[in-house]
């Protein structure tokens, strides 16, 4: 079906924001997994775009998936060029970004992942787990097959030794004592939703394997509280060499967030220099 977006909205960016990791430039457009879902998407004009998927599936998971009801035109209208010149230009080289709203169990096992791996090596290990102890959903617009990402149950009957070869390392046994945690109901971060944010971070740092960083990564991308700001070693230098005197948080609340991912999508483009 093809879909109308006035709103700030770029394929490309949001695919390398670093916040997902199943969705990827594939023929004319982007192959885009989440859940049991799959979508192929490409733009076809100005401000419409060709989505794969019936209208009720676009109405009751796509729209929804890609936050398009909120205006990211207008968060941007927070950012004042002459007061912040560094994020003013940090948006207006990352319009287009938004913050997709993903699963919260997927994103627990995709940032467990991600420790001290770089983005193509964290895409692998997830497919290859997908691959594993998924199921196949279909194929993509190249005609490969596709799998879904596995649920908590199927991921925690998997030997650890074949989560070692799925090229985790160390994050092997972090990977399997989170998805034991979660099939039995001690870590059920699908229920957490009501947690206001500090209770949500301590829950998520009681988890084997999860660290302030992975934590706050999964409270903006797995429970998409837009105030979230995770540091990772380039938000870190940014903050380090562009704000010495500091971030203006209570400027951007509740909307840290995605000021993060501008940030951290032009420092790492740009390769931030002094």
């Amino acid at each position: 079906m093809i879909v109308t977006i006035e709103d700030d909205f770029d394929l490309k960016k949001i695919a390398d924001s670093g916040q997902c990791f199943r969705f990827n430039e594939c023929a004319d457009g982007y192959s885009v997994l989440a859940q049991d879902k799959y979508l192929f998407i490409k733009q076809v004009d100005d401000k419409k775009y060709d989505f794969s998927c019936s209208k009720e599936d676009y109405e009751n998971f796509w729209k929804e998936y890609f936050d398009l009801k909120t205006d990211y035109r207008k968060i941007r209208g927070l950012i004042d060029a002459d007061e912040d010149g560094y994020l003013y230009a940090a948006s207006e080289y990352g319009k287009g970004i938004r913050i997709l709203r993903q699963d919260p169990w997927e994103m627990l096992i995709s940032f467990i992942i991600s420790q001290r791996k770089n983005i193509p090596a964290i895409k692998a290990s997830i497919e290859k787990i997908c691959a594993l102890c998924g199921k196949e959903i279909g194929n993509d617009a190249k005609g490969k097959a596709v799998y879904s990402f596995p649920t908590p149950e199927e991921l925690v009957v998997v030997p650890l030794e074949k989560l070692t070869a799925c090229s985790l390392g160390y994050r092997d046994k972090y990977v399997h004592q989170a998805a034991l945690d979660v099939a039995s109901g001690v870590s059920n971060v699908r229920e957490w939703s009501s947690l206001d944010d500090k209770e949500l971070l301590e829950k998520l740092l009681e988890i084997y394997g999860v660290g302030v960083k992975v934590a706050n990564c999964e409270i903006l991308f797995g429970f998409h509280r837009l105030d979230a700001f995770p540091k990772d070693v380039w938000i870190n230098k940014v903050l380090e060499l562009k704000y010495p005197e500091g971030f203006l948080f209570d400027k951007y609340r509740p909307y840290n967030g995605v000021m993060q991912q501008y940030l951290f999508f032009y420092s790492r483009e740009e390769k931030l220099q002094k």
